[in-house]
């Protein structure tokens, strides 16, 4: 089987979707797959370069990538691709339209509101959200664009820096609390990991540097556990992910709250996933092969 790793892109993530696809060449078992990198610089690409494999194994994160616009023309290809589907994707890619829907499921999130421009901003409402507050773009990764604001006066200059990289901005409760990450295999959950970061919060040089955070395998308060494994499981229904996908959340005294989806998670030394299936003893490798049959399930 013809297994095309796609990357790189034209997102902000670019480099870290490269990263990721360097490490699925290499680990991929050679002896089931003709593995066949396939780098990606401008849209177009998808359709030139996809032509004659059997799968798409995606190593793309951010917009034409993890946005469902990718899946698509796969889809349209007749090629089975990794992962999420088209809806899931986009939905999960727009933090907002993901938050509408957790709330709607009654699945707890923090409180926000999204601007398009500098002019929309509402200073009572993020009084009444209250101070500090995250801003970041709506639709970004890896935490690019992403701060933590204090006070009034450094909202608007946040805004306009997140809007650089998207047309809307989310401004976002702050929740203080412990950042775990619950990695979903199959609608199963995968060990939970602790993310300790060395900065103020789990930025992208947390995420990507060596050292720059610790990520560990925790072993949650068993009534704690239970209520994070819901909420995550909850969440993957909702948004009608499948295959798998990454819950992100914030405990905070004892209270879970979630705080993205990432249906294509990072596949690089440091990232998260393959840590987590580690601990019940799927390599790399095997969470590879997992991940292909049950894409393969999923959509032929």
């Amino acid at each position: 089987m013809k297994v095309g790793v796609i990357m790189g892109g034209i997102s902000s993530e670019r480099e870290v979707s490269i990263k990721s696809g360097q490490s699925i060449v290499e680990l991929l078992d050679k002896e089931k797959y003709e593995v066949i990198p396939i780098v990606i610089d401008k849209k177009e690409d998808i359709i030139e370069k996809a032509k004659g494999i059997d799968f798409a194994l995606l190593a793309l994160h951010g917009k034409f990538g993890e946005d469902g616009t990718v899946q698509a023309v796969l889809q349209t290809m007749d090629i089975p691709y990794s992962g999420c589907g088209i809806l899931s994707s986009a939905i999960c890619m727009d933090k907002d339209m993901t938050k509408k829907v957790l709330k709607s499921c009654d699945i707890r999130t923090a409180k926000w509101y999204n601007v398009t421009s500098v002019d929309e901003i509402d200073y009572e409402k993020i009084d009444e959200i209250g101070y500090p507050v995250v801003i970041k773009p709506n639709s970004g990764g890896s935490s690019v664009a992403t701060f933590i604001i204090k006070n009034k006066e450094e909202v608007k200059n946040a805004v306009a820096e997140g809007l650089k990289w998207d047309n809307e901005v989310m401004i976002e409760e702050y929740v203080k609390g412990d950042e775990i990450t619950c990695p979903i295999l199959d609608g199963k959950m995968l060990p939970v990991l602790a993310i300790k970061p060395k900065s103020d919060f789990f930025d992208y040089t947390s995420k990507y540097a060596d050292g720059g955070a610790d990520e560990f395998i925790v072993e949650l308060e068993e009534n704690l556990h239970k209520e994070v494994e819901d909420l995550a499981i909850r969440t993957y229904k909702a948004l009608k992910c499948s295959v798998y996908g990454r819950v992100d959340m914030i405990v905070s005294n004892g209270v879970p709250y979630v705080l993205e989806v990432n249906t294509l998670s990072g596949m690089t030394k440091n990232s998260l996933f393959p840590r987590s299936a580690i601990g019940v003893g799927i390599s790399f490798t095997k969470l590879l092969d997992l991940i292909i049959e049950n894409s393969l399930k999923v959509r032929g």
